[in-house]
């Protein structure tokens, strides 16, 4: 499996943002991630989006779980603070030197039903693992953590190291030129829009890409690797919109 990526390289997966959409990135980039409906008011203005559509909004992600409220204080949820730990992570991944060796885990259960293999998928490409062939899932072993404990429960983790070129395996196993030419992109857009609305589309956009980042060894990536770039011009965004928040 390889590594996702939701549109033709070179392109910015910009969507534009609903009411939902605005509130959870400013929370999301906000530590801690709640908000009196005051300040809710006065930060999605700028968004187009008006008091009553906003109350409507935060009404509907109450009820489905997105965000818990404290009297006249909205925060998120247990789910979505999980979410907003990922997107720190993958803004800040953090990184030791790499010696040459991989992760690899290999998955064990058998018996499971698609709906069930899916989201495993799912969460081994979330740990930023690429498959392989079927059920072995390897990256370089430069990121500092440990992998989740329920991951035992359906694979075994070893450490191994290919016989062969590691520059060719990476390659192999992520499409990087592709991930390179639409962070360019991103950061074209990002430079090119000017208004509030546009900039929180644009690195809504970025951050969903920067969750698909591998995360490689510098000696794996191709030259100009356009990574930092991108997490540094998301670093400068979220400052700027800290200081609009306080």
């Amino acid at each position: 499996m390889r590594m996702n990526v939701s549109v033709q390289p070179g392109e910015a997966d910009v969507r534009p943002l609903s009411a939902r959409s605005v509130v959870l990135s400013l929370l999301l980039g906000t530590h801690p991630p709640e908000l009196p409906v005051k300040d809710l008011v006065r930060l999605v203005e700028p968004f187009g989006v008006g008091g009553s559509t906003l109350r409507a909004a935060l009404s509907r992600m109450v009820a489905v779980g997105d965000l818990r409220r404290t009297d006249a204080v909205y925060g998120l949820s247990d789910r979505l603070l999980v979410r907003q730990r990922r997107q720190d992570e993958a803004v800040h991944p953090r990184t030791r030197a790499w010696e040459g060796d991989w992760e690899m885990v290999v998955i064990t259960a058998t018996g499971r039903g698609p709906a069930e293999r899916a989201e495993l998928r799912t969460r081994l490409t979330a740990l930023r693992l690429a498959e392989l062939r079927e059920g072995v899932w390897l990256r370089p072993a430069n990121l500092v953590r440990s992998l989740p404990d329920q991951l035992e429960r359906v694979a075994q983790s070893y450490r191994a190291r290919p016989e062969g070129s590691a520059h060719e395996l990476a390659a192999r196993l992520w499409p990087l030129d592709a991930w390179a030419a639409t962070a360019r992109a991103l950061l074209a857009h990002v430079t090119e829009s000017h208004r509030p609305a546009d900039l929180l589309t644009a690195f809504a956009a970025v951050v969903r890409h920067l969750l698909a980042d591998p995360v490689l060894p510098p000696g794996l990536l191709p030259a100009d690797w356009p990574g930092q770039a991108l997490r540094t011009a998301y670093a400068d965004y979220q400052r700027e919109l800290a200081r609009s928040v306080r």
